[in-house]
């Protein structure tokens, strides 16, 4: 199995102001690189939250954490489910919250997945097996319209309506390899800085796993989970994730979201983030060398600077927290 190599480590710990005794959820702990350097800077007395939608994830990243058994509870949970699970297992208020909405090389790796195209497999690019549409149902039950549409507003593909065209010509489609050589064939053998069936894949991935529309559930069930100074810390790989991130942190971060026309504020919002940096963190040239999968990689980080609205009796940062399990 290929190791995974986390991105952004170093900046990631400094983006979390991570301290001793502190709370911390990684809603994506994927290989659980990032979970460990977080439970090693929040010694002693620091707690985490894992969760992740794949199961394989939650395997490896347990046997990654063993020696942090009694600081991390590690469930199989997709992160759009962050506060009932929060609220089960009694952690909250929180300092800090992580998404790396990458995937990890493991998933990139396997066989069985259906994720790169780099190796022959299934069709299936589900994160989790409980899901029922996979990639393969997409690619040969869609009308060609739809999948042109899919494959643009998800991949930002120029050549969508082509590549749609060409699928439906070539149905049924099962297994990555054909997939690609189908992609190839529709846009001509034209190459440019990466493979032409990678915006595709992207767009059959976001869409089997609703990862946009997950995203922006997950942001907002995390924001009511931070406690005062709590920092919310987003790790995105394209340009559609980083858009709703962004989006999303200058939303609450703003006193008044009305339209730009609007004469007066009537809208009531009052910012409970504040951008940390108002400037995209990105790995160093040296990492990317190290790690080319790291090169799209983009930080954004906020702060909580209202208090916590959570259980009466409840104080900021002092909330009841798991046992280890």
């Amino acid at each position: 199995m290929t190791d995974h190599v986390p991105v952004l480590v170093k900046e990631v710990i400094e983006a979390l102001a991570v301290q001793p005794g502190g709370r911390y959820i990684d809603c994506t702990v994927g290989g659980g690189g990032h979970a460990a350097a977080v439970l090693a800077h929040s010694s002693p007395g620091g707690q985490l939250l894992g969760l992740d939608a794949d199961p394989e994830a939650i395997g490896i990243a347990r046997a990654k954490l063993g020696d942090y058994r009694d600081s991390v509870l590690l469930l199989n949970e997709n992160f759009i489910n962050l506060d009932s699970v929060a609220a089960e297992h009694g952690f909250y208020p929180v300092n800090g919250i992580l998404f790396d909405l990458g995937l990890s090389s493991f998933q990139l790796s396997s066989d069985a997945r259906g994720f790169s195209f780099q190796h022959e497999a299934a069709l299936d690019m589900r994160l989790s097996p409980e899901q029922e549409d996979t990639a393969e149902d997409i690619v040969n039950k869609l009308p060609e319209a739809e999948l042109a549409h899919l494959i643009k507003t998800y991949g930002e593909e120029s050549y969508s309506h082509r590549i749609a065209q060409r699928i439906v010509e070539e149905r049924p489609i099962k297994t990555t390899l054909q997939l690609a050589r189908t992609v190839e064939l529709a846009v001509g053998g034209k190459r440019g800085k990466i493979h032409p069936a990678t915006r595709t894949f992207q767009a059959l991935r976001i869409a089997v796993n609703r990862e946009l529309q997950h995203l922006e559930i997950g942001l907002e069930k995390a924001l009511h989970l931070l406690g005062y100074g709590g920092r919310l810390v987003v790790i995105s790989y394209h340009s559609l994730e980083d858009r709703i991130v962004k989006r999303f942190m200058h939303r609450e971060s703003s006193d008044c979201i009305c339209p730009p026309n609007t004469p007066a504020c009537v809208c009531g919002h009052k910012a409970s983030l504040r951008l940390v940096s108002k400037r995209v963190i990105t790995p160093a040239a040296d990492e990317v060398q190290l790690n080319p999968r790291s090169r799209s990689a983009k930080l954004r980080v906020a702060e909580r600077i209202t208090e916590w609205e959570g259980q009466t009796g409840i104080t900021n940062g002092k909330g009841p927290g798991f046992t280890g399990k």
